[in-house]
């Protein structure tokens, strides 16, 4: 008894030290999280449909070094929706085939990223968030894993609750 005890602790404490990130690779449209440099989970993402790029109203999703700045959706329930980041206690209806409508709802959960390179994401036209760049779920869950957002990076709802209980604010953000 003594012996797991000690196990348990030894155990929380590396998870406490534990350095987690975020790789997001456009070519696979996939999202890596990291825990000390090796992968610990992966999920399928869109990013935007019209291509990646630094500048302002482009909708295009921005490369480089960001981090998480906000993160907004604790405790929502899924597929509920946000306008303009306010929570809206109205479930999405989930197009779970390729279909692109008209609409583009953020769900579920919101994970506000802030670019770290001085005019490369970071600053003037450039800024991503100012760009209003977020990782969040989609009513559109049948166009994951091809580029189909507006610049965000989108996620199935499930994925994006499991990833937002998995980081912290200021959990660094690689868009490749």
């Amino acid at each position: 008894m003594k012996n797991l005890f000690l196990a348990n602790i030894i155990f929380f404490s590396i998870t406490l030290d534990a350095s987690v990130s975020i790789d997001i690779e456009i070519s696979s449209q996939r999202l890596f999280l990291k825990e000390n440099g090796l992968i610990i989970r992966s999920f399928p993402i869109s990013s935007s449909a019209f291509g990646e790029g630094q500048a302002e109203n482009s909708l295009k999703t921005p490369y480089g070094k960001h981090k998480i700045k906000t993160k907004i959706g604790t405790n929502v329930a899924k597929n509920d929706f946000f306008i303009s980041r306010e929570h809206i206690p109205q479930s999405a209806t989930i197009i779970h085939e390729p279909i692109d409508s008209k609409d583009d709802f953020i769900t579920s959960r919101i994970m506000w990223l802030g670019g770290e390179e001085e005019g490369f994401n970071k600053g003037s036209s450039v800024d991503s968030f100012k760009r209003y760049i977020y990782i969040h779920g989609t009513h559109e869950e049948g166009l994951i894993g091809q580029k189909a957002s507006h610049g965000c990076i989108r996620m199935l709802n499930q994925d994006v609750i499991e990833l937002f209980e998995l980081v912290s604010e200021d959990t660094a953000v690689n868009i490749l």
